[in-house]
C-alpha cells in the first residue's frame, strides 16, 4: 500500500508564525498533523470512499497552506522556539496560623489553571493534565492535553484550556478538541473568553482578539510587556501588564482608559463594576471599570501571585509568594492572613464560603472561608485536611485524533455542512429547528467545502452562533 507525505513549514522573523503542516495519504486515508515546529502537534484522520477522493482532498489542503505562505521543508532542520513557562518562587508563610484546609489534591506539577463551577472543580497543570473533581474532593475525570496548561476559563457552560502549544482546547464535550489556534505563534500568558470571543494577553504586552470561528479581529500593543491579566465583559477588554491596566473598547475602536498600578500586574480578576489587579509590589488594586479610577488598595506582605473576590466584591482574597492567603473587607481592611499549608497560590476562586487555590506545588486546595472556620483557625484549631487520591480506573480523555465516518443513513444527531461564503469556509446547520443563518464554532482543520458532519448536540451562544456538544463524525 503506497503512502505519500508532504511536510510544510511557515516560519516568520520577529516572533511571528513558527509552525508546520503535514499531510500523509495512505490509500483512502488522509492524516493531517499540524502545530508548532518541534512539537508533536495535533493529528486529524479522515477516510474517503476512494483513493482518488483522498488524494484530491490532500492536494486541496496542501494548496490552501501554500497560498498562505507555507513552503516545503525538511522536518527537524528548524529548531523549535522557546515557550515561556512562568517561573515562580515560594517561601514559607510568616502567618502564625494555617488556613482551615478541608481537602487537598496533588496533581504533581505546578498548576495555574482553575475554574470552580456549580457542579465541579477544574484544575490544569504544567504537564498538560486537567482534572475535574466534585466539591467534596472526589476526582471525577482526567484530560491529557498535548502541552502545559497556562489557564482555564469558562464561557457560560463551556470550559477552555489555553496551552503552551498555542492552542485553546474546548473541554466541554465528551472529547476535547482544538477550538482556537492562535493565528501568530503567540506566547500566551493568559486568556479570557466572552460569548465565544477569545482575548489573548502575551509576553510582549500585546492583546489579540479572535472571534468564535478562530478568525483574527483586532489587536493592540499596550505600553507594558509581560501581560498576565486579561478580562472581558460586554463593554471592554481589561489588559494588565507591567505598566498597569489598560481598558480597550470591545470592538477594538480604541483605548478607553489607562491606569498605572503600584507595580507590575501579575494576576487579574473582575466583578460587574470593577477589576482587581494583583501586583509585584505587594498589593491588590481595585479599579472602576467605567473610568479606571483607583477605588481601593489591599496591602499584602509580599508579591501578590493571585486574587479573587466574593460576589460583588464583598470580600477580596489574595495569595502571595510566601505561601499565605489573605482576606480583606471591600474597603481594604485586612481581616485575616493564614498560611496555605503547602505552596503559594498561583490562581484562586471563591464559591459558597469556600476558597479554592492552585499552588506552586501543584495542589488544588479547598479552604473553608466561612467566618466560624477562619476564627477557629486563627485560634489554632483547624480540621485535618483530607489528602485526595485519584482512582486507579479514572476516565482519561485526550483530544480526538481521528474523525470517525458514518454512513448518511445510519447517522443520528444534528447535521452541519461546510459552505463557502465570501471567500471563507463557514459551517451551518442543515437539520430542521435551527437558525440557518447562524454559524457553528467548528474545528478549522477538518472544514472542507461541501463536507457534512453529524454532531450529538448544538447549543446557542449569546453571541449569535452555535457551539458543538458531543462527538463530531463525518458523513459519507
Amino acid at each position: 500500500m503506497s503512502e505519500t507525505t508532504t511536510y510544510l513549514e511557515l516560519s516568520q522573523d520577529g516572533g511571528g508564525a513558527h509552525k508546520f503542516y503535514e499531510v500523509a495519504v495512505q490509500d483512502t486515508v488522509v492524516v493531517v498533523r499540524y502545530g508548532r515546529i518541534g512539537a508533536a502537534g495535533q493529528r486529524q484522520t479522515s477516510t474517503f470512499p476512494t483513493r482518488e477522493k483522498a488524494q484530491a482532498a490532500a492536494a486541496k489542503k496542501i494548496g490552501e497552506k501554500v497560498r498562505k505562505g507555507y513552503a516545503p521543508a525538511v522536518q527537524g532542520q528548524r529548531a523549535p522556539r522557546a515557550v515561556t513557562r512562568r517561573q515562580t518562587t515560594s517561601a514559607p508563610s510568616t502567618a502564625r496560623a494555617v488556613a482551615p484546609v478541608l481537602w487537598r489534591f496533588r496533581t504533581d506539577a505546578a498548576a495555574f489553571g482553575i475554574h470552580i463551577a456549580e457542579d465541579r472543580c477544574w484544575v490544569g497543570n504544567q504537564n498538560g493534565e486537567v482534572f475535574t473533581l466534585g466539591h467534596d474532593g472526589e476526582v471525577l475525570a482526567r484530560y491529557q492535553l498535548p502541552d502545559g496548561v497556562k489557564c482555564l476559563v469558562a464561557d457560560d457552560f463551556w470550559i477552555y484550556a489555553g496551552c503552551d502549544d498555542g492552542m485553546v482546547y474546548d473541554l466541554s464535550s465528551k472529547l476535547p478538541f482544538a477550538a482556537y489556534a492562535i493565528s501568530r505563534d503567540t506566547d500566551i500568558f493568559w486568556l479570557d473568553i466572552h460569548e465565544g470571543v477569545l482575548n489573548v494577553a502575551d509576553r510582549n504586552g500585546t492583546l489579540t482578539v479572535i472571534d468564535h470561528e478562530d478568525e483574527y479581529q483586532w489587536s493592540r500593543r499596550s505600553s507594558g510587556t509581560h501581560a498576565w491579566m486579561v478580562r472581558r465583559d460586554d463593554r471592554a477588554v481589561y489588559h494588565g501588564h507591567h505598566h498597569g491596566v489598560t481598558a480597550y473598547a470591545a470592538d477594538g475602536s480604541g483605548e478607553l482608559w489607562h491606569t498605572p498600578t503600584r507595580g507590575g500586574v501579575l494576576f487579574g480578576w473582575q466583578e460587574d463594576d470593577a477589576v482587581y489587579a494583583g501586583t509585584d509590589r505587594r498589593v491588590v488594586q481595585k479599579l472602576a471599570k467605567g473610568s479606571g479610577a483607583l477605588e481601593a488598595t489591599y496591602a499584602c506582605d509580599t508579591v501578590v501571585y493571585s486574587c479573587a473576590t466574593a460576589p460583588g466584591g464583598r470580600y477580596v482574597f489574595a495569595g502571595d509568594s510566601a505561601s499565605s492567603v489573605y482576606c480583606f473587607a471591600a474597603d481594604g481592611t485586612r481581616l485575616w492572613k493564614l498560611g496555605t499549608g503547602g505552596g503559594s497560590a498561583l490562581s484562586m476562586q471563591y464559591l459558597d464560603e469556600k476558597l479554592y487555590l492552585v499552588t506552586t506545588d501543584g495542589s488544588l486546595v479547598c479552604v473553608d472561608a466561612g467566618e466560624a472556620a477562619v476564627a477557629a483557625a486563627r485560634a489554632g484549631t483547624v480540621p485535618v485536611a483530607r489528602d485526595v487520591k485519584s482512582a486507579a480506573a479514572l476516565p482519561t480523555y485526550t483530544p480526538a485524533t481521528t474523525v470517525r465516518t458514518v454512513a448518511d443513513g445510519a447517522a443520528s444527531g444534528i447535521v452541519v455542512e461546510c459552505v463557502q461564503e465570501g471567500g471563507r469556509l463557514r459551517v451551518h446547520v442543515v437539520s430542521d429547528g435551527y437558525e440557518p443563518s447562524w454559524n457553528v464554532q467548528f474545528p478549522r482543520q477538518i472544514r472542507e467545502v461541501g463536507a457534512r458532519y453529524v454532531v450529538e448536540a448544538l447549543a446557542p451562544s449569546a453571541g449569535g452562533f452555535y457551539r458543538v456538544r458531543g462527538e463530531i463524525r463525518r458523513l459519507v
